[in-house]
């Protein structure tokens, strides 16, 4: 799609904002991890932009799927993930960037969010890592696409590090927010330094039957509140938050999320069909297709160290970026970041 001169002149010369600010394509192609500033634009001048080009529903596995669609129907498919508490307008500045590109872009909203609905009353409402990249197989299917370019953060980026370490041959490239993020159950039993440990308050809160009515109660407020933290560099408007806190009234939306993180702290059971892919994410398999990790600099949850610290998990054609001054919502708060990585990615397999 592009020749490596013509990304060299999209990812330098301002075709995305120059995300890159310094660093050249060469030294990402010999292994550095250079350090990428986003657009210098004023924090609410993309705000403007509150919808996707088209909105629509398919029935996918278990679940009647409402995604977002931008770009031409037979361009190379890009599937971009969200994470909690946010929503597909993560990447309404996204979509359009790579759209223009060629790129047939797929936005889904997760189970538990926005219109995605499950088809049966009686379905368990699980949350386990696996069954998000169940879900995403089932739709990639279900819209006839056989091989996409998998990106996310948070929830997103497990769900594409997940399909793309167990179902590379649906996976064309991988871009993972905050790298390898597959969870191992018993590894959560260990606790992490205190200031880690503070981080992560909402998921013991979670683990209680107070934090289940909080955040029924309070989900737009507790939303707001990790958003704030999440990303303490980014001053949202009122307009951007509400657009997503929308998708929080899903009638689902409290049972997964307090399965998700319940599993997680193993509190929680899982769908017993499930437990042999369990058993080999919590091997830690290792994705050997072409990656993009990108660190928020500003993100709480950025591990030290310049992505060092999940370097041995990828195998492949690999590039490491990590943002200045952006938190933890990466495609929202620097899209034209976010959608260069992606072109990056899908080029790091023709090199």
């Amino acid at each position: 799609m592009f020749s490596r001169r013509s990304f060299g002149r999209l990812a330098s010369a301002g075709a995305f904002g120059a995300p890159w600010a310094g660093a050249g394509a060469s030294a990402a192609a010999a292994g550095a991890a250079p350090h990428a500033t986003p657009s210098s634009a004023p924090p609410d001048a993309r705000q403007d932009r509150t919808s996707f080009a088209a909105l629509r529903q398919t029935r996918a596995g278990v679940l009647d799927v409402g995604y977002a669609e931008d770009g031409p129907a037979h361009g190379p498919a890009v599937v971009l993930l969200h994470g909690w508490p946010y929503d597909i307008h993560s990447y309404v500045d996204v979509a359009p960037l790579l759209a223009a590109r060629g790129y047939r872009v797929i936005v889904p909203y997760l189970r538990g969010h926005g219109t995605t609905r499950f088809l049966s009353d009686t379905t368990f409402r699980d949350a386990q890592q696996s069954v998000f990249a169940l879900d995403l197989i089932a739709l990639m299917d279900a819209l006839r696409i056989d091989k996409a370019v998998l990106a996310g953060y948070d929830w997103g980026s497990r769900t594409a590090d997940i399909v793309a370490a167990l179902w590379p041959q649906r996976c064309r490239a991988l871009v993972s927010v905050t790298g390898y993020l597959i969870t191992d159950r018993e590894a959560n039993r260990e606790p992490q330094p205190p200031r880690a440990e503070w981080a992560w308050w909402y998921q013991y809160y979670f683990a209680t039957e107070r934090g289940r009515l909080g955040l029924d109660r309070y989900r737009r407020d507790l939303g707001r509140l990790v958003w704030t933290f999440n990303s303490p560099t980014w001053h949202f408007s009122d307009a951007t938050f509400d657009h997503t806190a929308a998708a929080f009234d899903n009638p689902d939306y409290v049972a997964i999320v307090i399965h998700n993180y319940r599993w997680r702290l193993g509190l929680a059971a899982g769908d017993p069909r499930y437990d042999a892919l369990e058993r080999q994410l919590a091997a830690g398999p290792v994705i050997g297709v072409p990656t993009v990790t990108l660190d928020g600099g500003a993100d709480p949850f950025t591990p030290a160290g310049d992505g060092a610290a999940y370097r041995k998990k990828f195998s492949g054609p690999y590039v490491h970026r990590t943002l200045r001054g952006v938190g933890h919502n990466v495609p929202q708060e620097a899209p034209e970041a976010f959608a260069a990585a992606v072109v990056e990615a899908d080029r790091l397999g023709h090199r």
